[in-house]
């Protein structure tokens, strides 16, 4: 593009820009450049261990000698190899990576050198075989929610700061990250809601505190001087994870193939299985558009029959519910 400029600028007499020579910069420059700015961003607590596994893989590469076979290789790796490991046997293997995964690495990177082109520190033919890498295809459609018997076997599991926060993910389908950053102040106990202003996709969302959460967090022992709603005592900083005391507790009440997000699957699966429409649930969850939400639709097979129920009333009227009544009848008499 800017070779084509150049072209243009001579044809029309005009002077035209110089051409900037590019530094000859490595990867690791780039990602300090990068981290630096995204780390004003609200998406970098994500992005910072993808930055690091980028530098791993790539640290010492120039920008310019980067093309599209490159990154194919490096998905195809992950494909077979990740970062963690796992003992099998007497062995330390490495998990390979899912395609989620790989693909947030692969936008992580498309990203860095579109900076990095902004800030003249890459070429624009680097980044074009760059942004010529495709995603790999995803498998999104797991739907593990519990039922509500093992929703109380879980929570009568869970010890110490686990049970309230898993209380708070199946009362509110917040996602754990949320949970772990809430602080006090976004909560409002008085009029019955949580305000998160710093979401994943950016939006403030309000979300009602029902009477078992309210009674939940009314028994956390606030302290002035810690922000936060759940905090480890020690560092008085909110917890990073709680996935080993979950799995624990997971392992203790017989429930299998558990993740944490799960309890957010939960969470909506059974508000639509009450008859909650679509809509509102899209709108407790934070997603920015139905199709996400839609994955629970066939959880609400009664309001199909409501519909074609109305559909058939009005053309007949007489409701397929009462037809169904007077069969019975008949049938008894």
């Amino acid at each position: 593009m800017k070779l084509e400029n150049q072209r243009k600028a001579i044809r029309d007499g005009n002077e035209p820009e110089p051409i900037k020579k590019l530094p000859n910069l490595t990867f690791k420059q780039l990602a300090v450049e990068y981290e630096a700015w995204a780390g004003r961003q609200r998406s970098f607590k994500s992005k910072k261990s993808f930055i690091q596994q980028l530098v791993d893989a790539f640290g010492n590469i120039q920008l310019r000698h980067f093309n599209t076979k490159m990154l194919e290789q490096f998905q195809s790796d992950r494909l077979l190899k990740g970062i963690r490991k796992v003992k099998q046997g007497n062995e330390w293997v490495f998990l390979p990576n899912k395609p989620a995964t790989i693909n947030r690495l692969l936008a992580t990177i498309k990203h860095m050198f579109h900076k990095g082109y902004q800030w003249e520190m890459c070429s624009e033919q680097t980044l074009k075989r760059i942004m010529q890498v495709k995603l790999l295809e995803e498998n999104n459609r797991r739907l593990r929610y519990l039922s509500q018997e093992e929703c109380v076997t879980l929570i009568s599991k869970c010890k110490d700061v686990t049970r309230p926060i898993v209380l708070s993910a199946l009362n509110t389908g917040m996602r754990k990250g949320e949970i772990l950053s809430l602080i006090w102040d976004n909560v409002d106990l008085k009029h019955g809601f949580i305000l998160l202003d710093r979401t994943k996709n950016g939006e403030r969302r309000e979300i009602p505190i029902n009477d078992d959460l309210k009674a939940v967090l009314q028994g956390i022992t606030r302290r002035i001087d810690i922000p936060y709603v759940f905090f480890d005592n020690a560092s008085r900083k909110p917890y990073q994870d709680v996935k080993r005391s979950f799995a624990t507790a997971c392992r203790q009440a017989g429930i299998h193939d558990l993740h944490f997000h799960d309890l957010r699957h939960t969470f909506a699966s059974h508000l639509v299985m009450a008859g909650v429409d679509l809509t509102t649930v899209k709108e407790l969850l934070g997603h920015k558009t139905l199709t996400m939400t839609l994955r629970y639709s066939h959880l609400a097979p009664s309001h199909k029959v409501k519909a074609v129920d109305i559909l058939d009333s009005a053309l007949n009227e007489t409701s397929t519910i009462q037809k169904l009544y007077k069969k019975g009848a008949t049938v008894n008499e």
